[in-house]
């Protein structure tokens, strides 16, 4: 093995390279992933803008698929993986031990909180500062934790496919585990990204009998609003053209959604309609960060009609394990979400390509660091 490993380092916003790490010694408990590919997740752009200019110089990327290079003597017997396998990474690194990962909800724990915890440790979002640097999947080897969470990547599916682990994850906990879709029931998705797309699959493998999808007038929307289509979805509605609370109830028969999932990031205008689209006792599931607040909300509109609204926060095991068994099973036009590759050297493409700001069209984009 090389006594280094080249990676892209964000060095600040705007600005990443490719560099030579040292090549860590593993401890008996720890290991080395040799990464096929990386997925880049949309919240790969908000740490690029902030987090090497805030945290220092990091790898980014926590959706890395790859094969297990190397293993610690305790890792061996420990992680429930061997050498040679090939797995999907979680991007937690739980504690293990809290009341939260006891329960199985890791994605909980203190440990794994980035957001308010700034010396946590995640994949994709800790400086290289830390040793041994190898924390991100814009690599071509990442350090396995001793707390690392994997699944098992069936050899037959293709690599661009299996990065959509965890964002399928995302789809099937917020639609199917935590939003409750059941057979016959009309879901309403707010957004037609990766994961509005995954909450489509996972949907319509609870058995949905009417999912809905809307979107904007821009290229990239309508692009994504046909390919929800490919995917299962029954109905479409562009919000620009058409008048979506009417459009609900045409597609409904008057009964509106059983259950809304707002997957759109940026404004609060979707919170409001996603309530408003919700039949009396429906369930609404919030999943795209807004960042704003909401003028003179009416709080009161939840009790007379009795809804349901859950906050989301990423997946669970058991989430991104019934993901993979969907990609496996290969029932679902999923390389049509698979829309971009680049290289180690071309990450800041990547980047502002999901960000909107580099190349059109992009739903789902991957890293190939051997390329």
């Amino acid at each position: 093995m090389s006594e280094s490993v080249v990676a892209a380092v964000s060095y600040e916003f705007g600005r990443t390279e490719v560099a030579e790490i040292p090549m860590p010694d593993i401890s008996d408990d720890a290991g080395l992933l040799r990464v096929e590919m990386t997925g880049v997740c949309g919240s790969d752009w908000p740490y690029y803008q902030k987090y090497p200019g805030t945290k220092g110089p990091l790898i980014l990327g926590h959706e890395p698929v790859g094969r297990v290079e190397t293993l610690g003597r305790i890792a061996r017997d420990r992680f429930g993986v061997k050498e040679g396998d090939r797995v999907a990474l979680e991007e937690y690194l739980p504690c293990g031990h809290c009341k939260y990962c006891r329960s199985g909800d890791f994605r909980l724990c203190d440990a794994t909180d980035t957001l308010n915890r700034p010396d946590a440790v995640r994949y994709g979002s800790t400086p290289i500062s830390r040793a041994p640097s190898l924390w991100g999947g814009y690599s071509r080897f990442q350090y396995l934790h001793p707390n690392s969470v994997f699944h098992r990547v069936p050899d037959h599916v293709p690599a661009k496919q299996a990065t959509l682990a965890l964002p399928l994850g995302n789809g099937v906990e917020w639609a199917y585990l935590q939003g409750k879709a059941r057979i016959g029931e009309a879901v309403v998705i707010q957004g037609p990204g990766q994961q509005g797309l995954a909450c489509v699959v996972a949907a319509k493998e609870a058995g949905a009998s009417c999912i809905i999808v809307t979107g904007l007038s821009t290229p990239a929307d309508e692009r994504r609003l046909a390919l929800a289509k490919q995917l299962g979805a029954d109905y479409t509605v562009n919000v620009d053209k058409v008048n979506l609370f009417d459009a609900v109830k045409d597609a409904t028969g008057g009964e509106m959604a059983d259950l809304v999932i707002d997957c759109a990031s940026g404004g609060t205008e979707t919170v409001v309609s996603a309530i408003n689209l919700a039949r009396k006792s429906g369930r609404i599931i919030m999943g795209g960060r807004k960042f704003k607040k909401i003028p003179e909300f009416d709080s009161d509109v939840l009790i007379s009609r009795f809804l349901t609204v859950k906050g989301m926060r990423g997946h669970s095991w058991d989430a991104v394990e019934l993901g993979l068994g969907i990609i496996a099973s290969g029932r679902y036009a999923l390389d049509g979400m698979c829309t971009h590759t680049f290289p180690l050297a071309e990450v800041d493409q990547a980047l502002r390509t999901v960000g909107g700001q580099g190349l059109p069209g992009a739903i789902h984009c991957t890293v190939s660091p051997w390329e």
